[in-house]
C-alpha cells in the first residue's frame, strides 16, 4: 500500500479545499492507499527568512514536516488560488521543507515522490490558474506530478449539503486511483535502481 501524505493549502475552517482534500482522502483509502491527512494549522511556521534560518536553524515544525514528507511515497494536495497563483501558506511550507538540514539536501523529502494536485474555488475557473504554478514548484523539487489534475469550479454548489460528498466525484476518483496505481507501480522492486 502506498503511503500518501495529504493536506490542504488552506487552513480556513470552512475552506472548500479542506472539504475537497477530505473527499480525496476517502477516495484514496478506498483505492488502497495508506493516507495520512494533516492540517497545516498544526504546523505553524514563520515566513521563510534566511537570517532567521542562519541564526536559529530550522523551526521544529519544519523538521516535523520534513520527516513526514520523507516517510511517505506520494502527496495529495488541494489548494486554493490566490491572485492566480499558490497561496503563501503552501509556498512557505514547501520552501521550509526544502531547506538543507545537517548536510542533507533539501530535495530529499521530495525525491522519488509522486503527487496529485487539486484545487477548488467558488469561481468559474476552480483554481485552474494556480495548478501550473504548483506543478512547476513540485517538479523543480523533484516530484513526479501526475499529468492529470483536478479543479472544482463553483465549489460552493459542488458538495452535498446533507453529507458533504461531492455531487460529481468521478473525475476526482479517477485521479486519486491513478495516484495510488502509479505510486504502487514505481515502488515495485523491479522499478528501483
Amino acid at each position: 500500500m502506498p503511503r500518501i501524505l495529504a493536506f490542504s493549502g488552506s487552513i480556513r475552517r470552512d475552506s472548500w479545499n479542506r472539504k475537497l482534500i477530505q473527499r480525496a482522502v476517502d477516495a484514496a483509502r478506498a483505492a488502497g492507499g495508506d493516507v495520512t491527512l494533516i492540517d497545516l494549522a498544526d504546523y505553524p511556521l514563520p515566513l521563510y527568512d534566511g537570517d532567521l534560518e542562519d541564526r536559529d536553524g530550522l523551526p521544529d515544525n519544519a523538521l516535523r514536516l520534513k520527516a513526514l514528507f520523507k516517510e511517505h511515497d506520494a502527496f495529495l494536495i488541494a489548494s486554493p488560488e490566490y491572485n492566480s497563483s499558490i497561496p503563501p501558506l503552501l509556498k512557505n511550507t514547501l520552501d521550509w521543507v526544502s531547506r538543507e538540514w545537517q548536510g542533507e539536501s533539501g530535495l530529499v523529502p521530495y525525491q522519488n515522490k509522486v503527487a496529485a494536485i487539486l484545487a477548488a474555488s467558488p469561481g468559474m475557473f476552480g483554481g485552474m490558474r494556480m495548478l501550473p504554478h504548483l506543478r512547476q514548484v513540485l517538479n523543480t523539487l523533484g516530484v513526479l506530478v501526475l499529468p492529470g489534475q483536478f479543479s472544482l469550479p463553483h465549489a460552493d454548489k459542488a458538495f452535498d449539503e446533507e453529507n458533504g460528498a461531492l455531487k460529481s466525484p468521478a473525475r476526482l476518483h479517477t485521479l486519486v486511483l491513478e495516484l495510488v496505481n502509479t505510486t504502487t507501480a514505481l515502488a515495485r522492486p523491479e522499478n528501483r535502481t
